[in-house]
């Protein structure tokens, strides 16, 4: 107390100017060892934009929920194959890739464990608001959003059980069950919301649909600034978890898609699980990290998170471009024949009609 008493007393610059160990902000300087102050703007920015986060998601969900018929929801729930296939890869692709591409770029211990926390987590909302943009089966994914995040209570502690035992004792990684469960809630009770006005008001439902996914497109831009503009400071680690969070989400959304389309489920079935696959929830996975290690541990690793957060939305991004340019390209192609051929029937009936002296109908004309 007395050592940082004194460092507000005296200015500290000519001594940070002469000495390149410690910054010109050091509270408390020990050789190369120094502590910086509270950075109270991050602090309080992080919680003015986790609360206006938290209502954008909210109303979001509210809006995905808009999309869900209750019948066939109550389907999936009640022959739960796509589920299955989801749970699949949610539990059993993702935590594996985790493992294999740990030990391929032979990583520290401690960031082949945050590497792992990233697998074993379930679906993020994030992708929901793709796989509508995707003409994807949006009960599917409700429902795989949900389950896995209720499956995750149980299969999380398991999976990295499983899968850390080489790198650390498993007891020592703190699950943070309570924010599984407000992610529960807060994903439920919302979409409960949307599913009864789209049974209730369909028309209504429609434009509250629109509305929510373009405040949706709005919430993921900004929950990537937000992770710039708070983490600005822990952007230097290790380029080997830079090449594992590129190459893990595109992994997810391809493993994905293939056993979805193994399977045998229908295209638009094997878009939503590829992205649910693809899509974890990284807050989640922040969480856990900050409440599992030390500072001096969270240098190596607390960035890994957000890393993945970039390239699973980018990824997720190109998916997007490409299935609406195959799209345009398709319903395009296929109007073109359709007119062609109408065109070549209209001329055909009209010359038969000519030759026999029929008539022709307004049908052809």
């Amino acid at each position: 107390m007395q050592t940082y008493l004194l460092s507000q007393q005296f200015d500290t610059r000519p001594l940070a100017e002469n000495s390149t160990a410690c910054p010109a902000n050091a509270t408390i300087c020990s050789g190369t060892s120094c502590v910086l102050p509270e950075d109270n703007f991050n602090e309080t920015l992080s919680i003015i934009l986790s609360t206006v986060l938290t209502i954008m998601l909210a109303l979001v969900m509210f809006s995905m929920g808009c999309n869900v018929d209750i019948k066939k929801f109550w389907g999936h729930i009640k022959r739960p194959w796509g589920i299955f296939v989801g749970f699949l890869c949610q539990f059993g692709i993702m935590p594996l890739t985790a493992f294999l591409l740990s030990l391929a770029f032979n990583v520290l211990p401690i960031q082949a464990v945050v590497v792992l926390i990233m697998g074993c987590c379930p679906g993020g909302t994030a992708s929901n608001v793709i796989a509508y943009w995707v003409d994807g089966d949006m009960d599917l994914s409700i429902s795989m959003t949900t389950c896995s995040t209720l499956f995750a209570m149980g299969m999380m502690p398991l999976c990295l059980f499983v899968y850390t035992k080489m790198w650390t004792d498993s007891n020592a990684i703190v699950l943070p069950y309570d924010s599984i469960g407000i992610s529960l809630v807060a994903l439920i009770i919302p979409v409960s919301f949307g599913i009864y006005v789209n049974h209730r008001w369909p028309s209504k439902a429609k434009v509250i649909l629109k509305v929510g996914s373009i405040v949706g497109a709005i919430l993921i831009v900004l929950i990537a600034v937000v992770g710039g503009i708070l983490y600005k400071g822990s952007w230097i680690i290790s380029p080997k978890l830079w090449i594992i969070g590129t190459i893990f989400p595109a992994a997810g959304y391809s493993l994905g898609f293939f056993l979805a389309r193994v399977a045998g489920l229908s295209w638009h079935r094997c878009r939503t699980v590829s992205l649910e696959t693809g899509m974890q929830n990284t807050q989640l996975c922040s969480t856990i990290v900050q409440l599992s290690f030390s500072p001096e541990q969270l240098e190596l690793m607390f960035t890994f998170p957000l890393i993945y957060s970039i390239f699973q939305l980018l990824f997720a991004l190109l998916i997007l471009g490409g299935y609406r340019l195959y799209r345009r390209y398709r319903v395009k192609t296929k109007t073109d024949v359709e007119k062609t051929e109408e065109k070549e029937d209209s001329k055909s009936a009209s010359s038969h009609a000519k030759i026999n002296g029929g008539f022709v109908s307004n049908e052809t004309k």
